[in-house]
């Protein structure tokens, strides 16, 4: 969990690893290519995985987490081979659902579990234990201390009402093994998913291997970044099941999903800082091949960006945003686009007023507590930025120079570079940690400020 008070030393010295992002001397004038969403590189290694042949994967992101599921598939029986710009991923081994599954599977607990590390990758640590279930090896989980930290329970009691054989201490968290059985029956489940849209995800990803496919009936409020919901269903579809859903009952049949060519979006998540940057230097980005039509919760860019200030046209290159006047200041809920708000809050601490950002409570469990982190690492560059019951204010102030942390966080460094942008003397601590998503933002980043073209 991130500091509830400021340390002034703490944000005056800077820590060794410390990134020094550049500051604008000018409007931008810089082509960007984004590469691969994580989100559905991850959930089409998933499918991939579970598919009946081979599939090659196009474009998908190269970075620290979907190395991370490329590893755990292979721990549970897939494989892959890499490429310059494609993964071909070999499914599941064929062994799985036959009858000896289960005996193999009660000899792997006296043999010992094959371990899958986590790290940090939400993805990772909530759609492979139920894969794992349809494999015939005990497979142990564990991450990071701040995956561990990050909420799974509901997911493991619907994996366990659907007949996933799971050891754990109390059905909350990590660590814990699946022994695997080789074949579920599935079968309709309740779900708590208010924590994280991933809970509904990971079942519905394994509902085309179930014997009764699988019919997910949601409890307790409504999960956030219902875009990642869709994005997971089309993927579905993609690859041969069909899905459907009338908002609290979601439903996927038994099916045999098919492999083949897989091409992945760009990261519109991702291209959050470069596409608000025109706001804080003036000038224009373009962000090459940005989708007409994509269900990523970042394509919520394209309706917030006028709203504050800047001017947005899309074509059939990509999207270009132009920004020439204030920063103006709103009332966001941004429920449906979470992984915005690191990005967004930084550039509100500019606007020509007072925010709020509403609808993004559940954000105390993502990478860090990302609520007050931000309204630490926020406030003790000059602006006021304080956590709401569901959210944040901002006060816009003066930037002062210090040290930006970012808490083993992606978006931190992001929005720490934003704000860098417009006062010189501020540093990002570990901007290694974009390796998470985006391993040479830094180098990129510099580029756009330098107005160069970034592929």
């Amino acid at each position: 969990m991130a500091e509830s008070s400021t340390n002034t030393s703490s944000h005056t010295s800077a820590p060794p690893d410390s990134w020094a992002p550049p500051v604008s001397s000018g409007p931008l004038d810089a082509r960007i290519r984004i590469p691969g969403s994580k989100s559905l590189t991850n959930r089409a290694y998933v499918l991939a995985a579970l598919a009946a042949e081979p599939t090659r994967i196009l474009r998908p992101l190269d970075s620290r987490d979907t190395r991370l599921m490329l590893r755990a598939l292979r721990a549970l029986g897939a494989d892959y081979e890499l490429g310059d710009t494609a993964v071909d991923v070999h499914p599941l081994s064929e062994s799985a659902g036959e009858g000896s599954a289960a005996s193999a599977a009660s000899a792997d607990k006296d043999m010992g579990a094959e371990t899958v590390t986590l790290g940090n990758a939400g993805t990772v640590a909530r759609f492979t234990p139920a894969v794992a279930a349809l494999g015939t090896r005990s497979v142990h989980f564990d991450g990071d201390p701040a995956i561990r930290r990050r909420p799974i329970g509901p997911l493991l009691r619907a994996l366990t009402d659907i007949g996933v054989d799971i050891d754990t201490a109390d059905n909350a968290g990590l660590p814990f093994t699946v022994h695997g059985t080789g074949s579920l029956p599935g079968g309709t489940v309740e779900l708590d998913s208010s924590a994280s849209s991933q809970f509904l995800s990971a079942l519905l990803l394994i509902g085309p291997r179930c014997r009764d496919g699988i019919s997910v009936r949601l409890v307790g409020d409504a999960p956030p970044s219902e875009p990642n919901i869709a994005m997971t269903l089309q993927a579905l579809r993609d690859f041969g099941a069909g899905a459907s859903s009338d908002g609290t009952e979601f439903r996927v049949p038994a099916a045999t999903l098919h492999g083949g060519e897989f091409t992945v979006e760009p990261d519109l998540s991702t291209a959050a800082p470069f596409a608000v940057a025109p706001l804080v230097a003036g000038g224009s980005v373009h962000v090459s091949g940005w989708p007409h039509a994509t269900n990523q919760p970042g394509d919520h860019l394209r309706e917030l960006l006028p709203r504050l200030g800047a001017t947005v046209e899309h074509d059939a290159y990509g999207l270009t945003i132009t920004g020439s006047g204030p920063i103006r200041a709103a009332e966001l809920d941004l429920r449906e686009c979470s992984e915005l708000v690191p990005v967004v809050a930084a550039l509100l601490c500019l606007a020509d007023g007072p925010s709020r950002l509403r609808g993004i409570a559940h954000m105390s469990g993502h990478e860090t507590d990302r609520l007050a982190a931000l309204a630490t690492e926020l406030s003790a560059l000059g602006p006021r930025v304080t956590e709401t019951e569901d959210g944040l204010a901002i006060e816009p102030a003066p930037l002062r120079p210090g040290v930006f942390h970012s808490y083993d966080d992606h978006r931190l460094v992001m929005a720490g570079a934003l704000l860098a942008m417009r006062r010189a003397g501020i540093q990002v601590s570990d901007p290694a940690t974009v390796g998470k998503t985006f391993p040479d933002f830094t180098q990129r980043w510099q580029q756009m400020v330098d107005s160069g073209s970034v592929s």
